[in-house]
């Protein structure tokens, strides 16, 4: 029956939107966790930056 139809493609789009949900949050958390990454990254360059000019300096 077209109900019965009706009420399985209600179901599939309240699980896909779940699904969506669950993804978006995901990504949001790879975010900041890709942010602090280049955090560090930059905090290192930063003090190898530092080393050479100290060592040039000499």
């Amino acid at each position: 029956s077209s109900n019965a139809k009706i009420d399985q493609l209600s179901s599939d789009v309240q699980t896909l939107s779940a699904k969506v949900e669950q993804l978006s949050n995901d990504v949001n958390a790879m975010r900041s966790d890709v942010q602090a990454a280049k955090d560090d990254a930059a905090r290192a360059n930063q003090r190898l930056d530092n080393k050479v000019v100290s060592h040039v300096r000499k």
